[in-house]
């Protein structure tokens, strides 16, 4: 918002909500980061202050409606070209639309003008395309003035066409989201062959030096009056040289997780902005989407490969995360031979990248897929990047979850790696592990390092749910009112119970330090990370050269200590409903 806020900052239907568009290209390229302009990260005060980019649509509308009003005849009998409204266009665009959007653009700039108005999209350093529509209203009123001048002009004139209209908004909103994709692909040849073309059209790094330096390149599209005013930013051919030659990310870090419903590609930081900044529930208008949803999930299955979701920094690693183009039910329907073959090429690809470690997320570590990854260790014995399966961490997180007084817990679910080392963590403690399935009780004896206050049960008196995947989660209906659900496992147990607790899935807050955080992963809350990505960013800050995987596991009380004093925090307790 501007920092003094003018009259009409507010657009007018505000109360109506907002959706995001797609800026998948921008992000995707900026999570790479081959040809990224501006080396910052996003924030979710961006996303939020961005969300309104149905605003223009709104208004656009209502100004059709009123050209439609006031020009019935000329307006419904449009040719599809016209030669002379093109031109006349195109010649009222280069003249007064962009030399008194310069001025204007310039004036805004002043303290009075820029506190009430203008800050509001200065806020957005690091630009990505939606940042080119956020305004405050009145602010663009004046654009659409400007725009409007060589539209009516055609209209009065009887030169207008689809092509000069439609073209001509095609043409505004494609260099204003040019201007603000924060990567350079415009190639140097284009202005060698043509050298005026640079006084014609812009670079996205020309306009981002505007973001970064302010009191340059003011120009619209066309920068010939930032030349004859002298407001070209000195370092503009460089920054443009430097963005153009800029490599892909050098890689420390590779979190490979995969899709979970058919809904979820709308989640990722590549999809809808505004449902990517908030933790995953279901929307009701996703389902109108479905044509979408279903040519992708085609297109994942036949030509899927893993892509690069997410980029984040932090205490001087490079971090990217990764998604396998397969959804849960893939996983847990046995396809395990089309998985293992994707996990198996992103392991080698992360190596071949330079990254030192590559933590396996959700189902892509899953017992029944790959033994936690060990498959993939025992089919390459040179490997030198260091995959981790997490279990460590999230048995860590799990166990001091549970409150200090507490002699007793109710373990359900499958038993697995986690489950093991929260049973053994618990007994040396002197916690009473219940269980109420016998045979589970005698696959924990077989495991525990001591044979301490194991006991078969069958009553649920206990406070304190330790629960994993294969419960039967109808079981919660009997717990006493005041329990809490304690999960260790990748998904979410169902809510039942309104008079009880439940603990998010293993996951910390990220520090303040971890740059570029601006989705929710999964159903977490903002900032939050699961253990399993965590696992492999502090592995690779203690310089752990050993692998995560199979049967190893690491002393959690260490990898809890060494995880809070990289500046993860404890996640608070998440509300029932």
């Amino acid at each position: 918002m501007a920092s003094q806020p003018g009259i009409l900052t507010d657009w007018p239907w505000k109360p109506l909500g907002s959706f995001k568009i797609w800026i998948s290209v921008s992000r995707h390229r900026s999570a790479q980061g081959k040809n990224r302009i501006i080396d910052r990260g996003l924030e979710f005060s961006q996303v939020d202050r961005e969300s309104n980019w149905d605003d223009y649509i709104l208004l656009t509308g209502h100004i059709m409606c009123l050209a439609y009003t006031m020009l019935p005849e000329v307006a419904n009998h449009l040719p599809v070209w016209r030669a002379d409204g093109v031109v006349l266009v195109a010649l009222l665009h280069a003249g007064p639309v962009e030399f008194l959007y310069y001025w204007f653009h310039r004036a805004l700039h002043h303290h009075f003008l820029y506190s009430r108005y203008h800050s509001h999209h200065h806020s957005s350093i690091v630009t990505q395309p939606i940042t080119a529509v956020a305004h405050p209203f009145a602010e663009v009123l004046a654009y659409v003035a400007l725009f409007a001048i060589p539209q009516f002009a055609t209209l009065f004139t009887k030169t207008a066409s689809i092509a000069s209209v439609y073209g001509y908004l095609f043409y505004i909103d494609f260099m204003n989201n040019l201007g603000h994709c924060n990567f350079e692909f415009l190639p140097e040849k284009l202005f060698s062959l043509f050298p005026f073309l640079k006084y014609l059209a812009y670079t996205p790094s020309f306009h981002s030096l505007h973001h970064t330096k302010f009191r340059t390149n003011y120009s619209l599209f066309m920068p010939i009056y930032d030349y004859i005013y002298g407001t070209v930013d000195e370092s503009t051919d460089e920054t443009y040289e430097m963005s153009l030659k800029r490599s892909k990310d050098s890689l420390d870090v590779v979190y490979l997780t995969h899709l979970t419903t058919p809904d979820s590609i709308y989640h990722l930081p590549l999809g809808f902005a505004s449902l990517a900044s908030n933790p995953q529930t279901p929307k009701w208008y996703i389902c109108f989407m479905w044509p979408f949803t279903f040519g992708f999930i085609a297109m994942a299955w036949i030509f899927g490969r893993t892509f690069v979701s997410e980029r984040n920094t932090f205490n001087k690693l490079n971090l990217q995360s990764w998604v396998v183009p397969r959804f849960t039910k893939q996983y847990l329907k046995g396809q395990s031979t089309s998985v293992d073959k994707l996990i198996e090429e992103a392991i080698l690809e992360a190596e071949l990248s330079g990254a030192k470690v590559l933590s396996l997320g959700l189902l892509n570590q899953q017992e029944e897929l790959n033994g936690y990854g060990q498959l993939y260790i025992h089919k390459f014995p040179k490997l030198k990047i260091k995959v981790i399966d997490g279990s460590s961490l999230a048995a860590a997180i799990a166990v001091n979850s549970i409150p200090r007084s507490t002699s007793q817990v109710l373990l359900r679910g499958n038993f697995n790696k986690v489950s093991l080392a929260i049973s053994n963590a618990l007994t040396k403690r002197n916690v009473q592990v219940t269980i109420l399935n016998k045979d589970e009780t005698t696959k924990l004896h077989s495991r525990l390092e001591s044979k301490v206050d194991l006991t078969l049960t069958a009553t649920f008196d206990a406070k304190i749910w330790l629960v994993g995947d294969g419960w039967d989660e109808n079981e919660q209906m009997r717990a006493a009112k005041g329990s809490i659900f304690i999960p260790f496992s990748q998904f979410p147990p169902k809510k039942m119970r309104k008079d009880c607790f439940y603990h998010y899935t293993p996951a910390m807050m990220a520090p303040s330090s971890f740059i570029n955080t601006h989705s929710c992963e999964n159903w977490l809350p903002r900032r939050a990370m699961s253990a399993w990505r965590i696992a492999g960013i502090v592995h690779a800050l203690e310089g752990w050269n050993v692998h995560e995987c199979g049967s190893a596991t690491f002393d959690i009380t260490q990898i809890w200590h060494a995880t809070i004093r990289h500046g993860f925090q404890p996640l608070e307790m998440e509300s029932p409903f």
